[in-house]
């Protein structure tokens, strides 16, 4: 379902290296997804600052009250813990069908899902600018532009089974809103970050063990740099 684009001469194949990930969101149907809305940002912070946000949820407990309320903070487990390609799974609290601004499914389940996936979430960042966030009812896709070494343009989409559209209740923006509120919310403690780690003053901490995939992440980051020059 989508388009990877690699400028290098010498790129590895496709196959060999997303071998990880071939087959892993089959069961979500993806390629056979459709859009139904879209939003763009311009946040004022590194890109690289935006993914860390992204791969850890501590502080959403005391970011984003209406998401941990729905999906505790300390649900997360990873299934992909190193590499380029990072993340797992976190759990939807029984009272609730997805993550949304009613609690509630707004679309079809988009695909054959087993009994677990109809009750979690799972979020990967797809180095190097793509964020999947795989929903029982919809999927999620951040893309992210760096423009500057301080600024990012953030595209996000939502895409949903295609005879959801059929359904007489359909609504998306029940999901489309609420991560719009839970985006910017983000969005601006990375914007505060990044102040704070362009003072003078600044000085770099350890991770927490609830920090493995953004220390995962800073790794391979750090390895693609070294074999890049």
């Amino acid at each position: 379902g989508f388009i990877f684009i690699n400028l290098s001469p010498q790129a590895e194949p496709f196959e060999q290296a997303y071998a990880q990930l071939l087959d892993r969101f089959a069961r979500f149907n993806v390629a056979q997804l459709r859009p139904a809305g879209r939003r763009e940002y311009d946040v004022q912070a590194n890109w690289k600052l935006i993914v860390e946000n992204y791969s850890e949820c501590l502080h959403c407990p005391t970011l984003h009250p209406a998401l941990a309320k729905i999906s505790p903070f300390m649900s997360g487990e990873n299934d992909l813990v190193e590499g380029p390609f990072l993340g797992g799974p976190m759990d939807i609290v029984p009272e609730a069908e997805s993550l949304t601004l009613s609690g509630r499914a707004c679309g079809l389940p988009v695909g054959d899902l087993p009994e677990d996936d109809l009750h979690r979430v799972y979020y990967y960042s797809i180095f190097p600018n793509m964020l999947l966030s795989l929903h029982p009812d919809y999927v999620m896709v951040h893309t992210l532009w760096p423009q500057s070494a301080d600024r990012t343009h953030i595209t996000c989409e939502w895409l949903f089974h295609p005879a959801s559209f059929e359904q007489a209740d359909f609504d998306p923006h029940d999901a489309i809103e609420f991560w719009d509120m839970t985006n910017r919310q983000d969005w601006h403690i990375c914007e505060l970050s990044q102040q704070g780690i362009a003072s003078r003053a600044y000085m770099p901490g350890p991770y927490s063990p609830r920090e493995s995939v953004p220390a995962a992440w800073d790794r391979n980051w750090l390895k693609v740099m070294r074999q890049s020059t």
